[in-house]
């Protein structure tokens, strides 16, 4: 069986590459990308690696030719990334492709106002219809995002959030790379959605308090609103864009969406998914 990954040189289709080569012959690894250079490496450990431009329809079939199960890592063109989606599960269909997993989002309903919710339902409503079998790995927001949150809150003393009271069952970009490995190469995925997460779900108190313990100081939670929380990001630097989607998180957060812990990735690799506390105490520059 053959299995391959979009995205491959980015972190998480690298780290996912990583995995995939522990739990499979090489030899039946496929690892497409913009850039085939950047995957020498895999390639002289006998990885298939070929070109492929969601935006380059010749490019799809060739891609993915002798391909069994295909994992699609959403690109990170937020709001325009819905048609290149489309085109990569049109192009694993006509290559003949059985199975597509897809990395999506927590809860990607109407009522979800993070903004990159369309993008998501969207693309697992185009796989439902494709015929393929499928998979959706609707990843909770990464732990990682956070070590910049951590690192700001440690140095001003106040942790800002628009968050409310809600949590976020934050995972680390390798438990979902672990995660996204195991579908790949185990049976009895078909047709299924999991959300994959971290151990618990942190409010901001809770992470104002890991801040305050990885820095050494009093850290003060500070929840802001909406447009408080918009101005603030924007006086920081943020991009208009930026902010947006950011405050987005912030009220999904607060009204719950995020908030769902799961088993799936100790059910899929085995062990148990990384606490952001964890994280924070082995990469944060304060250690």
């Amino acid at each position: 069986m053959t299995v391959a990954i979009t995205g491959a040189s980015g972190a998480l289709g690298r780290s996912t590459a990583e995995h995939l080569l522990r739990l499979a012959d090489p030899r039946e690894v496929v690892l497409t990308t913009r850039n085939p250079d950047a995957l020498a490496d895999f390639a002289a450990r006998g990885a298939d690696v070929r070109r492929v431009d969601f935006a380059e329809p010749g490019t799809l079939d060739t891609a993915f030719a002798g391909v069994d199960r295909l994992l699609i890592i959403s690109t990170d063109a937020v709001g325009t990334r819905l048609d290149q989606h489309r085109a990569a599960i049109a192009g694993a269909a006509a290559a003949g492709v059985r199975h597509v997993v897809y990395t999506s989002v927590p809860e990607p309903v109407p009522d979800n106002p993070a903004l990159v919710v369309a993008d998501h339902a969207g693309t697992e409503q185009a796989l439902r219809e494709s015929g393929l079998k499928w998979t959706m790995l609707r990843n909770n927001l990464y732990a990682h995002m956070q070590l910049r949150v951590i690192e700001q809150a440690i140095a001003s003393g106040r942790l800002v959030s628009n968050g409310g009271d809600g949590g976020v069952a934050y995972v680390t970009r390798e438990d979902c790379a672990a995660a996204a490995a195991a579908v790949l190469v185990q049976d009895g995925h078909e047709d299924r959605a999991y959300d994959v997460t971290g151990p618990e779900a942190l409010t901001a108190a809770d992470l104002a308090k890991l801040a305050g313990e990885v820095g050494g100081r009093q850290v003060e939670p500070v929840i802001v609103d909406d447009d408080a929380m918009a101005a603030g990001l924007r006086a920081a630097g943020v991009p208009q864009g930026g902010a947006e989607l950011l405050v987005s998180f912030g009220k999904a957060t607060r009204l719950g969406f995020f908030s769902h812990v799961s088993s799936t990735v100790p059910d899929l690799t085995g062990r148990p998914a990384t606490p952001l506390a964890d994280l924070l105490r082995t990469t944060s520059p304060t250690r």
